[in-house]
């Protein structure tokens, strides 16, 4: 059976202007203190054994919760004498948990469904899975660097001085442990940092995964943060993002959309971000949408650009938007093109594929992953392909008449809607 730790013990500083005699974990949130929703959260994904480790004011969690029968749980507790840092307190669990077990920070408001993150962290044969996602600040953000089978391969500290283009990931404070990892660290009793004494540890061996999500998870630990989630909780944004449920996104083409259109860029040095496209994301983050990149790319296929190349030019426009604190939530790309003829082509990848947009090949990817309904979802470009790549997967379509667009431009399909910019999104989704 899969347990849950919760670690509940910090004095929450940060937040000594809204509330300074309840722990951290205990501020009120819409009427319900953080950790509730944690509760509730698992409780709905069949998690009822729950470990809270507790520290500073830790009675004023007991007596609220108690033994966690009025919630329908069952809760025990780990009272810290002295401080054990983030993961210390683990070591009164030896005996306790010999099965996977789901790991959270205390200050986080999140609602996920545990279930396929689990069924994940199983099929990866995974040490410890950590719950990934972009935010809107990586630049002061430890990133998570990945490889394509979804191994963490380092953790690009928030403190190194970045001279170089990143992915926008980030580790979001949410994990999946397995059991050995008790018994593998935890000896004796002693202050250990969960992500700089086990987590460091655990990829050096290969064994860290990176479990991508666009559900909901964010700290409550600032002031300004704790607004930010106060809102979104009254918006109902919190629980609609839980993958449970169908979600409504933005699809959005790449050239001529989001970075200037300048052909097929094979260069990083020719990547320019498109008027208008930092208003438009930083209104479609704060909604309920999700922000999905389709793009074609056929300057692999022609042998114009290596994988690693465009690797490097995604990386370039992730790290432009995070400087503006916006961001997408992923992006998927077709490297094939049809008709050979080129000078260094890669046989290989000159195919028709069905993931060549005017096709929805790349938007059925998404879908499944992310369980998209298309009905309620948008097609964002500045072509006749990104309309007809809407129109097929029956989602409205919007013309951006920026870029690649002039607005004397002729197209084969009448877009359901036309804007001049990415900014004027909201007149569109609302």
């Amino acid at each position: 059976m899969v347990s849950a730790v919760i670690t509940a013990g910090g004095k929450g500083t940060r937040l000594q202007s809204i509330a300074h005699d309840i722990p951290k974990p205990m501020v009120p949130i819409c009427g319900k203190p953080i950790l509730q929703y944690q509760i509730e959260n698992l409780k709905k994904n069949g998690i009822t054994n729950i470990y809270i480790v507790i520290g500073y004011l830790g009675n004023v969690i007991k007596s609220y919760f108690k033994d966690g029968s009025d919630y329908g749980v069952k809760i025990s507790y780990i009272e810290e004498t002295e401080p054990l840092g983030s993961a210390g307190a683990l070591f009164y669990l030896k005996e306790s948990i010999n099965d996977n077990f789901v790991f959270v920070y205390g200050d986080l408001i999140f609602d996920i469904c545990f279930e396929k993150m689990i069924d994940f962290h199983c099929k990866k044969q995974s040490n410890i899975t950590l719950f990934s996602h972009p935010n809107s600040h990586p630049f002061d953000s430890d990133l998570l660097v990945v490889n394509e089978d979804d191994v963490v391969l380092e953790i690009d500290s928030k403190h190194n001085v970045r001279d170089y283009w990143y992915h926008n990931l980030v580790n979001a404070g949410v994990f999946v442990v397995s059991s050995q990892i008790l018994s593998k660290y935890f000896s004796t009793v002693k202050k250990t940092d969960f992500e700089k004494d086990i987590i460091k540890e655990e990829i050096k061996e290969g064994s860290v995964y990176s479990y991508k999500s666009t559900e909901y998870v964010k700290d409550a630990g600032t002031p300004d943060r704790f607004a930010s989630v106060t809102s979104d909780v009254k918006k109902g944004i919190v629980a609609e993002r839980n993958l449970s449920n169908l979600q409504k996104c933005i699809f959005i083409d790449r050239d001529g959309t989001i970075n200037k259109l300048k052909g097929f860029i094979k260069n990083i040095d020719d990547v320019e971000i498109e008027d208008g496209i930092i208003d438009g994301l930083r209104y479609i983050n704060k909604s309920g949408y999700l922000t999905i990149v389709i793009t074609n790319q056929p300057v692999v296929a022609r042998g114009e650009a290596t994988f690693d190349e465009l690797d490097c030019i995604h990386k370039k426009i992730e790290t432009l938007l995070g400087n503006s604190g916006v961001y997408f939530d992923d992006l998927f790309y077709c490297p094939h093109h049809p008709d050979s003829g080129f000078d260094g082509e890669i046989k290989e990848l000159k195919i028709d594929c069905n993931c060549r947009k005017p096709k929805i090949g790349l938007l059925l990817k998404a879908k499944e992953k992310y369980n998209i309904d298309f009905n309620k979802s948008f097609f964002v470009g500045d072509s006749t392909a990104d309309g007809l790549t809407g129109k097929n997967a029956g989602a409205k379509t919007v013309l951006v008449l920026t870029g690649n667009a002039g607005k004397d431009q002729k197209y084969e399909i009448e877009f359901d809607y036309k804007i001049n910019k990415l900014s004027e999104i909201n007149a569109v989704i609302g």
